[in-house]
C-alpha cells in the first residue's frame, strides 16, 4: 500500500472515505471485543459517573461495552462525522446517552474536564511535531491532576504505517517523554492485535495518571 502524507485540511476527507466505503468489520483496527481497553478502564477504578472521553472513537464497540457496564458520562470524539454516524445507527436510542464530538484533536478546545482520556491509535498518526504538540495541549486542557489517560499506539516493532498513512511508534520511554512531567505511567505493556484478515499488529498500551 502506498504511504502518503495527508495535510490537516484533508484528514477528515480521508477518514470519512474509509468509514463510508468499508464496513465496521473491514478495517484493520476492528475489535469484536475491546478487551484490553476495558481491562485498563476497570483498573482505573473510576466511578460509573466518571467523565470519559474516547479520542478517535471511530465506530469502535467500546462505547457499547461501557454503556452496558453502566458508565453514565461518555464522550466520543472523532475527526470523521461519518464514523460517529455509524455508532449512532448501531446504538439507536442508546446513542442519546452519549455525547458526540466531530473534531480534529489537534484543533479541539475541550469545554469540560475528563476523569479518563482513552486513545487507541490516534496519537501514532501524528508524525509531525506540530501535531504532537497540539495533541498534548488538548490532553492537558481536558484533564486535571488525578485524571488518567489510556493511550495505545503501534509499538516499536509494530507497523510503520496504517491505512496508507505513516505512523510514529512508541514504547514506554518514548511515551513517557511525550507526556512529560505532568504524567506518571502507572502501567504499560505490549500486545498483539489480530486484524480481521489475520495479520498481526504489535501495540503498546499505557495507563498514566496526571500529576500536575
Amino acid at each position: 500500500m502506498e504511504t502518503k502524507i495527508v495535510k490537516a485540511a484533508d484528514r477528515r476527507r480521508h477518514w470519512d472515505d474509509i468509514y463510508a466505503t468499508k464496513p465496521e468489520t473491514g478495517v484493520s483496527w476492528f475489535e469484536a471485543e475491546p478487551a484490553v481497553s476495558l481491562a485498563l478502564i476497570e483498573r482505573a477504578e473510576l466511578p460509573l459517573s466518571a467523565h470519559i472521553i474516547d479520542i478517535g472513537a471511530g465506530a469502535s464497540l467500546l462505547a457499547d461495552a461501557l454503556l452496558d457496564a453502566g458508565y453514565e458520562n461518555l464522550t466520543l470524539l472523532d475527526l470523521s462525522p461519518t464514523a460517529l454516524d455509524c455508532v449512532r445507527r448501531r446504538l439507536g436510542d442508546k446513542a442519546g446517552r452519549l455525547t458526540f464530538v466531530a473534531a480534529d484533536i489537534t484543533r479541539w478546545v475541550p469545554d469540560r474536564i475528563y476523569d479518563l482520556w482513552h486513545d487507541r491509535a490516534v496519537l501514532h498518526f501524528l508524525v509531525e511535531e506540530e501535531g504532537r504538540a497540539a495533541y498534548r495541549r488538548s490532553l492537558i486542557a481536558a484533564t486535571r491532576p488525578g485524571s488518567q489517560a489510556i493511550i495505545a499506539t503501534f509499538a516499536p516493532s509494530g507497523p510503520q504505517q496504517c491505512s496508507g498513512l505513516p505512523v510514529r511508534r512508541y514504547g514506554r520511554d518514548e511515551l513517557a517523554r511525550f507526556l512529560g512531567d505532568e504524567f506518571r505511567i502507572v502501567e504499560s505493556f505490549e500486545r498483539d492485535h489480530t486484524t480481521p484478515w489475520g495479520s498481526m499488529q504489535r501495540f503498546h498500551f499505557a495507563r498514566a495518571q496526571r500529576l500536575a
